[in-house]
């Protein structure tokens, strides 16, 4: 699958706003601490990468009903399903001017019932962009960090009408983001988030 950007111009992937507020203390202190020792950009990618994937348990899977969205408040709660966990290792990425961008698939529901839309982080180096899915793991789902192929959480079945959306968007898409910050818990949210782009 060919990625493509849905801003043309790349600087638009290193830039702040609402959600990915990479200028905000707590994304700056969580940045400097990752950055600390390591060897280059692509280390410290994976060491924010492995930091969102490892500390931040998906709310789903911790039941923890909280809902976040915006960086930050990921970093300083410790809890988000996979956009807002998107949105903070985008966020850490930036703070260390690596561009990131926010994708998409389409995933069934665990009970097999409907879909739901799969938050994913995009980084781009060598020219290239790698797809990342800092989810977090668990029986059944080793996602890991990887430049050489992708290594995300899971593959997308077109049999049960599962995608993956190729664009990269600069912010979060504007349904996602509605749902998220309006839902006042994580079980309002499942009901409130888009099923497709």
């Amino acid at each position: 699958m060919e990625l493509t950007q849905h801003t043309p111009d790349l600087s638009a992937y290193l830039a702040a706003d609402e959600a990915i507020d990479h200028e905000h203390p707590v994304v700056r202190e969580t940045a400097a601490r990752l950055a600390e020792g390591v060897a280059d950009s692509y280390a410290y990618a994976r060491s924010a990468y492995e930091f969102v994937r490892d500390t931040i348990p998906h709310s789903q899977d911790s039941q923890d009903p909280r809902v976040t969205w915006r960086a930050s408040d990921v970093l300083r709660q410790r809890t988000g399903i996979c956009h807002a966990k998107a949105h903070a290792l985008a966020a850490l990425l930036r703070a260390e001017d690596i561009p990131a961008a926010l994708c998409y698939q389409r995933l069934t529901w665990d009970d097999g019932g409907g879909h739901v839309l799969h938050g994913l982080v995009a980084v781009r180096f060598n020219g290239a962009w790698h797809r990342q899915d800092p989810r977090g793991n668990k029986p059944g789902v080793d996602a890991q960090f990887s430049l050489g192929g992708e290594r995300l959480a899971f593959a997308p079945d077109p049999k049960s009408n599962e995608m993956d959306y190729p664009v990269l968007y600069a912010e979060p898409h504007p349904g996602v983001l509605a749902a998220l910050k309006a839902a006042p818990d994580r079980s309002a949210l499942a009901a409130a988030l888009p099923t497709h782009l």
